[in-house]
């Protein structure tokens, strides 16, 4: 038996103290609290000892600290929604539902427009898909803000999409280029990777770098880092065009550097997906001027590395009409780094 007759015990649903007097049977006793007894169950009495060793002992001399009023607490400051560096972003946002077998699978996307400059943006945006417009928004962004554009479902980013913007400074700057164009094409394998870095690095979305730095109105030199002079011995044309400094396209350029150092100086902070997205969209914008201004020739330095960028431009090559033909092979300035594109009008 645990309990003896004379035993001081605690009821436990009121943390009182008696002596046990009595049994009346195997299941019931009978308790004296104060001078007043009565039954109680086995199961609603302990002994008071393990209350006093289990309870905190406080100094008597201590005050309790002041009551705080909820209008008092100091709130903190709002992190920020989107951790991404200076420039202009697309924001990718998986909204995720369960299947049959109880897996999260992506439903849609949510898209939003983030501005991490100091300066108010406009601009333009189209969504297409299969080669036709889906979504179009015209709107503002302002300065270390964002916007949310709209949804697109998942299946609709197997039908190749692609994500058009055209940005307006909405204050003028002469030394600003007024406009700035840029097109994202996403693959389904690499957004797929995108998603399943996201959740290795248990983060809630996935961005796309669209402008780290606003364009200058007027070029002067080649703004790749490499040796004019040099490329002038070799016999690349090197030039800027002054006459059309309001253009999307940037400048047309005989050759191309695709290191990301020469590209944007927030490449320390870019995932590797982020520094090979940039690099395909300078390389995409740099076509794109060379076919506009009716190059013949154009040379993309895309470095030995891997080979993934070099294996992504020559894919996009081989859809470009105006693409006559191109060649990797050892230049005495580049060696295997370097992509010569020969063009066709």
């Amino acid at each position: 038996m645990k309990y003896q007759i004379g035993d001081r015990v605690m009821l436990m649903h009121s943390g009182e103290e008696g002596n046990l007097v009595e049994f009346i049977n195997n299941k019931m006793v009978v308790v004296d609290v104060d001078g007043v007894t009565f039954p109680v169950f086995l199961d609603q009495i302990d002994f008071p000892y393990f209350k006093k060793f289990s309870e905190k002992k406080t100094d008597p001399g201590l005050k309790s600290p002041p009551k705080q009023r909820i209008e008092d607490i100091r709130t903190e400051k709002p992190s920020a929604k989107y951790a991404v560096a200076e420039g202009i972003w697309l924001s990718f946002l998986p909204v995720f539902d369960k299947d049959v077998f109880d897996e999260d699978i992506v439903e849609y996307f949510r898209l939003s427009l983030v501005n991490q400059t100091a300066d108010p943006i406009r601009f333009e945006y189209e969504f297409t898909r299969g080669g036709e417009s889906s979504f179009s928004l015209r709107n503002e962004i302002l300065p270390f803000g964002d916007i949310y554009l709209h949804d697109v479902p998942i299946e609709e980013m197997n039908d190749t999409p692609r994500f058009v913007f055209v940005l307006m400074l909405k204050d003028q700057d002469p030394k600003r280029a007024t406009h700035f164009e840029y097109t994202l094409k996403v693959r389904a394998k690499q957004l797929f990777q995108r998603i399943e870095e996201m959740r290795s690095q248990q983060k809630a979305h996935f961005t796309y770098l669209l402008l780290d730095q606003w364009p200058a109105r007027v070029v002067e030199k080649q703004k790749n880092g490499l040796d004019v002079d040099l490329l002038k011995k070799a016999g690349f044309q090197v030039r800027s065009d002054k006459s059309r400094p309001d253009q999307f396209h940037p400048p047309p350029q005989s050759v191309v550097d695709l290191h990301i150092e020469k590209i944007t100086d927030e490449w320390k902070r870019m995932s590797s997906f982020e520094i090979l997205d940039a690099q395909l969209g300078t390389f995409s914008r740099h076509l794109d001027s060379s076919i506009a201004h009716h190059q013949p020739k154009l040379t993309v330095i895309h470095g030995n590395g891997s080979g993934k960028l070099r294996d992504e431009i020559h894919q996009l090559l081989r859809s470009r009409s105006e693409v006559k033909s191109f060649v990797n092979q050892f230049h005495p300035l580049f060696g295997y780094g370097a992509t010569e594109i020969y063009l066709q009008y």
